[in-house]
C-alpha cells in the first residue's frame, strides 16, 4: 500500500505531462531565421557587393567566402556590407571595419604580417618538415643495410 502512495503521484503527473504534448507539438515552431539577402537595386553596388563577399571568409564555415556559405553569420555580413554601401562606404573601409571586428583570418588573403606569419608559412614548414623527417629515416636504413653483415645494397638504378 506505501509502495502505491508514493507512485500514484508519479503516474498521474506521468499522464498529465503526456496529455500537453500534443498541445506543445502543434504549437509555433521557433522561425529559423533566413539566410536570404536582398539584392541591392543598384547595378553596379551589387557587383561591388558580391565581389567583396568574396574576398571575405566566413568565420563559422571557414572554408567558404561569405558569397558561398548559408550561414546566419554570412548572411548577417552580406546584409551589412549592403548597408555600408549604401552608406557610401568603400570597400577598403568595409574590409577594415571587419578586420578591426574579426581580426585578420576574415580575409580570403590575410596579407603576410607578423601576425599572419604562420598562416602564409606554416604549411609549407611542416611538409618541408615532413620530408625532412623522411629523409633522415631513409639515410638511417640505408646506412644500417651497407653495415649490417651478409646484406648487400644494390645502389644501380
Amino acid at each position: 500500500m506505501k509502495l502505491v502512495v508514493r507512485i500514484l503521484p508519479a503516474v498521474f503527473a506521468s499522464i498529465i505531462l503526456a496529455a500537453q504534448v500534443p498541445a506543445w507539438a502543434a504549437g509555433e515552431q521557433p522561425a529559423e531565421e533566413s539566410t536570404y539577402v536582398e539584392p541591392l537595386a543598384n547595378p553596379v553596388l551589387e557587383a561591388r557587393a558580391k565581389a567583396l563577399q568574396k574576398e571575405l571568409r566566413c568565420l563559422v564555415c571557414q572554408g567558404q567566402s561569405i558569397d558561398e556559405s548559408n550561414s546566419g553569420l554570412a548572411a548577417d555580413l552580406r546584409r551589412l556590407i549592403r548597408q555600408q554601401m549604401q552608406s557610401g562606404w568603400s570597400d577598403d573601409q568595409i574590409k577594415n571595419f571587419l578586420v578591426a571586428r574579426y581580426g585578420p583570418f576574415v580575409l580570403m588573403k590575410p596579407p603576410v604580417q607578423q601576425d599572419t606569419f604562420l598562416l602564409w608559412f606554416g604549411p609549407l614548414a611542416l611538409v618541408l618538415a615532413g620530408a625532412g623527417v623522411i629523409g633522415v629515416i631513409v639515410a638511417r636504413s640505408r646506412r644500417r643495410l651497407a653495415t649490417e653483415p651478409g646484406t648487400e645494397l644494390d645502389l644501380e638504378v
